[in-house]
């Protein structure tokens, strides 16, 4: 889909990585639109930089060109995502690039939405500007899943967060879990909390933990994401934490189609968004049509704390594009809650292969995140 970068320097690649990371500032924040990051050098010196504002805008070729002293010449852009060329509730990107009289800019991937894909770069190459595409356009990609995901599959990124014991539980046999893991590890999680738009749990575990699900990390307590609870029934009763505080932190309950009004009524008033999807026939919500929900209503980037039926349930589905999983150094033993249920394989033949792209250490306890390995 990329053109080919042929004028690469090396301080085009310091200034295109700047710009990924401009972007990871607004990771979770900038649903429904992408996290895109934008930086501007005139002769060498960074003389503008932005990323994508909480809500999608402004985008972040104009926080970054409103930042500009003056009129500057000549002026490269390095941006992380094809600029937008369509009038939505801002004007395009595009046309602000060149009214600032950019020179060149260097993209690092093209933006699959129909309304763009492609027209921005011709735009800009049709106003005289020299376009580079393709540069760390894997970091870019991957950066942006969520977002590529959603307009390409019409399904969010799904990330699946483990915190087990060495053998692969979640709690022991009378269900205690808190805590598995230690205080470096959590913190983590919620820095994770903060990166995606959602964080997804099914009644069960709301019901047992009674959770908050908000990010409680310093300075970052407004960036809690949406809170997902799956309640086939909506039985969950309403002076749980997550129902108490939906008028503050955005709360979505996911029911199935025949749940009563009356029911889904006695959330709403409460402050709970409900959203209705159909059921398997297995009796539970079909994952499928639940990611595409939540897809159409813009979120991007979905981080999935429990339990061990939605999680068995989205890796059945094929609906997991990444696993964080934190480990603790201890052993629970046959008669402990699993993180994941039965799959059905047959023989290895069946057993999809994940690939390891990070590890640290946190404490005691450690984290390594997969990906898909095919």
């Amino acid at each position: 889909m990329n053109s080919r970068v042929t004028k690469i320097s090396a301080f085009d690649q310091k200034y295109m990585a700047l710009a990924l990371r401009l972007a990871e500032r607004g990771l979770g924040q900038a649903w429904p639109n992408p996290s895109v990051g934008c930086l501007l050098v005139c002769s060498g010196k960074i003389v503008g930089r932005g990323w994508t504002q909480p809500g999608g805008r402004p985008h972040a070729e104009t926080e970054a060109l409103k930042r500009l002293p003056r009129k500057l010449a000549p002026l490269t852009a390095y941006v992380t995502l094809e600029p937008c060329a369509h009038h939505g509730k801002t004007p395009p990107c595009v046309e602000a690039l060149v009214d600032a009289g950019v020179t060149r800019c260097v993209v690092a991937i093209l933006d699959p939405d129909p309304r763009v894909s492609g027209r921005g770069v011709e735009r800009m190459k049709a106003a005289g500007i020299s376009v580079e595409v393709g540069l760390l356009s894997e970091k870019a990609e991957d950066l942006n899943l969520g977002f590529l995901s959603r307009v390409v599959k019409s399904v969010p990124m799904t990330t699946v967060k483990l915190a087990t014991s060495m053998d692969g539980c979640i709690a022991t046999r009378s269900g205690d879990s808190k805590w598995i893991t230690g205080p470096k590890a959590r913190a983590r999680a919620h820095l994770m909390r903060a990166e995606h738009d959602a964080i997804m749990i099914g009644a069960g575990t709301a019901r047992q933990d009674n959770p908050h699900l908000t990010c409680r990390l310093p300075g970052m307590r407004d960036r809690s994401p949406v809170r997902v609870v799956l309640d086939t029934h909506l039985s969950l009763p309403l002076d749980t934490h997550l129902v108490a505080t939906a008028a503050e932190v955005p709360t979505w309950m996911v029911t199935a189609i025949e749940t009563k009004a009356s029911r889904s009524s006695l959330f709403e008033a409460e402050g709970v968004t409900v959203l209705r999807v159909r059921r398997g026939e297995d009796g539970m919500l079909r994952m499928g049509e639940i990611m595409s929900e939540l897809a159409r209503k813009g979120i991007t980037r979905v981080l999935v704390e429990g339990g061990q039926k939605i999680i068995t349930s989205l890796i059945r589905a094929e609906l997991v594009a990444r696993v964080s999983w934190f480990r603790a150094p201890s052993i629970i033993g046959e008669d402990g809650v699993r993180a994941i249920g039965a799959l059905g394989f047959e023989d290895l033949g069946m057993v999809r292969r994940w690939r390891r792209v990070s590890w640290e250490q946190l404490g005691e306890d450690t984290l390594e995140c997969f990906v898909h390995g095919d």
